[in-house]
């Protein structure tokens, strides 16, 4: 190559936002670095000398993985590239992606020769997208009202202590909660009033769940559902009559209640063995039909079921 073609060579590599740089392999020194790296870094040209320069200007989280990544890959005379945080001359960090092509001469590595790349706009759009992610999948399982579990999220738990059950043999029990003439208070009260009482019943009931795999949830309109994994039948019904006296303690008034001057509710309980091959939706079902016959039995009661001891 000619002096003008070096010349030109090097006018283009410094004329792109991206760094160019090379490492001789047998002294681990910088032969070049492209004077961009003190617009992006900060870092003087002249300042980086050897590969200890790159190593200590990274971030302590990235450093050990990024350096074993290049070095074994290097050695191996893989291309590669990599991500990592570079400390800049006022001490903040900069995201970085190092595309490095390993030069070998008579089979042994050579060189280094590569392209630094300013990547924070695109990790900071990524972040984003991934915060984003995470808010759109806790709001397709929250309840937007009360901000406790919805239906699409009772189903995602049912189905898991439904298999836990099956492989365990424990029992699992099942509570539905209704408010009782729910509609009576919304047409009384107006629709401001009743969802800051579904609220309140909301956050009663999650209070009094004090076991890590307790699972409660608004599943429609007044209606709740309260799971109890490896819960027999005796443990339920003291659950069942806990639910009624915290909700009873509130003392959220219902004048148009016909069976009480305070809010209530009505449950439906039941326990079931999940056998192999069974399903759990049936489960579900029996014990909404516990709930109807709790209305039906003149309200602010609990029904109570141990299908386990069915024939």
């Amino acid at each position: 190559m000619t002096a003008i073609d070096s010349d030109v060579y090097k006018t283009l590599l410094e004329s792109t936002k991206a760094i160019p740089w090379r490492i001789d392999w047998a002294t681990m020194t910088f032969s070049y670095i492209g004077p961009q790296i003190e617009t992006l870094l900060g870092w003087q040209q002249n300042s980086w000398v050897g590969v200890n320069d790159w190593v200590e200007r990274m971030h302590p989280d990235d450093r050990d993985y990024v350096v074993e990544f290049c070095v074994s890959q290097s050695r191996a005379g893989v291309d590669h590239e990599a991500d990592y945080r570079a400390l800049t001359s006022t001490g903040e960090y900069v995201w970085i992606r190092d595309v490095v092509h390993v030069v070998r001469k008579d089979g042994e590595v050579e060189a280094l020769v590569g392209f630094m790349f300013d990547i924070s706009e695109r990790k900071k759009t990524e972040e984003h997208l991934i915060r984003l992610q995470k808010q759109l999948e806790e709001y397709s399982f929250q309840d937007g009202l009360t901000g406790i579990a919805n239906r699409r999220m009772f189903d995602t738990v049912l189905e898991r202590e439904w298999a836990t059950a099956q492989r365990s043999g424990l029992p699992l029990s099942l509570l539905i909660l209704d408010i009782d003439y729910f509609k009576q208070y919304n047409d009384h009260y107006g629709h401001i009033k009743g969802d800051e009482c579904l609220r309140q019943v909301a956050k009663t009931l999650s209070l009094a769940a004090n076991r890590p795999r307790d699972f409660i949830a608004r599943i429609g309109g007044e209606e709740f559902v309260w799971l109890l994994p490896e819960t027999d039948a005796e443990s339920a019904r003291l659950v069942a009559h806990k639910c009624l006296h915290l909700i009873r303690q509130q003392q959220i008034a219902h004048e148009h209640s016909a069976v009480s001057p305070l809010v209530t509710l009505s449950l439906g309980v039941g326990t079931t063995q999940a056998a192999v091959g069974s399903d759990p939706l049936h489960f579900v079902e029996q014990v909404d039909k516990l709930l109807y016959q709790a209305k039906h039995n003149g309200r602010m009661r609990a029904e109570f079921a141990d299908f386990r001891t069915d024939v």
